[in-house]
């Protein structure tokens, strides 16, 4: 359960998830990466969550404007999530704000605009508590 999942929501999102891995390599974690959209495919990643709930000890949730796969995936999940909101239109304010206005039961960690590095940090931190 020390693995990580990195989860975009776009492939356009890799730049992002690329300092994410930097991170997790540097410090031997193993991870895994993929590509699903909240909205695009929600029962692809309703599969994905269920096939990776006994090897994941953390999700990174990588997702710019409205980013709702953050939050989507901790509703769906009992794993920490964290959120790296990217930015985009509004200098990846849209995508900070929605995650962090979660409703109250489903609680999302989020980092700084376009902070992978930071995420990763966070993810290898909550390893350690457990």
């Amino acid at each position: 359960m020390n693995k990580v999942a990195i989860v975009m929501g776009s492939k356009s999102d890799q730049a992002v998830a690329d300092k994410a891995i930097k991170v997790l390599e540097e410090h031997d974690i193993p991870y895994e990466v993929t590509v699903i959209s909240a909205h695009r495919s929600p029962e692809a990643l309703d599969r994905y969550l269920k096939e990776i709930s006994d090897d994941v000890g953390v999700i990174i949730a990588i997702a710019g404007l409205s980013a709702a796969l953050p939050g989507i995936i901790a509703s769906k999940t009992e794993k920490p999530v964290i959120g790296v909101p990217v930015s985009g239109k509004l200098m990846g304010m849209d995508a900070l704000l929605s995650m962090v206005q979660m409703p109250s039961g489903v609680p999302v960690g989020v980092v700084g605009i376009d902070s992978g590095e930071n995420a990763a940090l966070l993810a290898l931190k909550i390893l350690k508590a457990k």
